[in-house]
């Protein structure tokens, strides 16, 4: 089955030239079937690009998939056009009052900030609440991670020395019977781009908390809580080829320090790019839609 998208949305042409199965609105709701309700809220900058990369991901599943874009009220982005937020995008009043199969929060570039001091801190606030009690399963991804871990469980964030940047080699915790990890090796690689960092010994305070991977580079990577209502991820499965790359030549063009993506560009020019994670990333998220949300969620809502 497809994920069902406006046909003049940026993503679904992109999709398309990538042989990815996409129907649009008129089409899907022509059909008789229940797809799932998933809601993405996204802070990102660069929103169409971070949409699209979420899409391509949902639509490796059987299971009809409906998309749902929120953004934040109390802060507008600056590099999406307002065009395209009012036409694509919702606020969280206009779905405040819905229920959702799952959710993913993404992360946002305000991982230095105390949580507190972030514009529209109170107003995520009010979409954790939203997920707790209106969302089969959600999925916090990298500062939306620590955001949750913090307001959830009062886990700080961390500073680190430098910016944590490349793709790591993983393990899986434990339980290889993990569904989130059905169809992964046992050794997969996830994109890292962030300046803090969680302490694992604040998470194995947790008692809700299962810790599912975790490196000596990366620190903690993968943690859920016992419901599975809660999936945190502190990487990034869903970047793109050229993601870290193009992160990397805006960091030199801005004269910041910084280092070179760890095991991920292939020749000296870093150019060329060895992509390690896609495969992972696809299992991940279609085993998410399939064992936490559609095998859990009721058929009505």
């Amino acid at each position: 089955m497809p994920i069902v998208i406006p046909e003049d949305i940026p993503a679904y042409l992109k999709l398309l030239e990538e042989n990815i199965f996409v129907m649009n609105d008129k089409r899907a709701f022509s059909q008789d079937i229940r797809p799932l309700e998933i809601a993405i809220l996204n802070l990102m900058p660069t929103k169409i690009e971070t949409e699209t990369q979420f899409m391509r991901l949902l639509s490796n599943s059987p299971l009809q998939v409906n998309i749902t874009l929120i953004y934040t009220e109390t802060y507008k982005s600056k590099n999406t056009s307002a065009s395209h937020l009012e036409k694509f995008y919702k606020k969280f009043d206009d779905i405040s009052d819905k229920h959702f199969d799952g959710m993913i929060i993404t992360g946002a570039p305000v991982e230095t900030m105390p949580f507190e001091d972030v514009k529209y801190w109170d107003e995520l606030k009010k979409i954790f609440d939203f997920a707790e009690s209106n969302v089969t399963s959600t999925i916090y991804i990298c500062w939306g991670a620590q955001a949750a871990l913090y307001y959830y469980y009062g886990i700080e964030k961390q500073p680190l020395s430098e910016k944590l940047f490349g793709v790591f080699p993983h393990k899986k915790n434990l339980d290889f019977y993990e569904p989130l990890f059905k169809g992964i090796d046992d050794t997969f690689y996830i994109p890292h781009s962030r300046h803090t960092t969680i302490n694992l010994e604040d998470v194995k305070k947790i008692d809700d908390l299962v810790i599912l991977s975790e490196t000596n580079l990366t620190g903690l990577s993968i943690a859920k809580s016992k419901d599975n209502k809660k999936i945190f991820l502190t990487g990034h499965m869903e970047y793109d080829r050229n993601t870290l790359k193009g992160e990397y030549e805006r960091d030199l063009s801005k004269g910041l320090e910084i280092k070179k993506p760890y095991n991920y560009f292939t020749d000296k020019s870093n150019t060329k790019v060895d992509v390690k994670w896609t495969s992972t990333a696809n299992l991940f998220y279609t085993n998410w839609l399939n064992y936490y949300v559609y095998q859990v969620t009721p058929f009505n809502f």
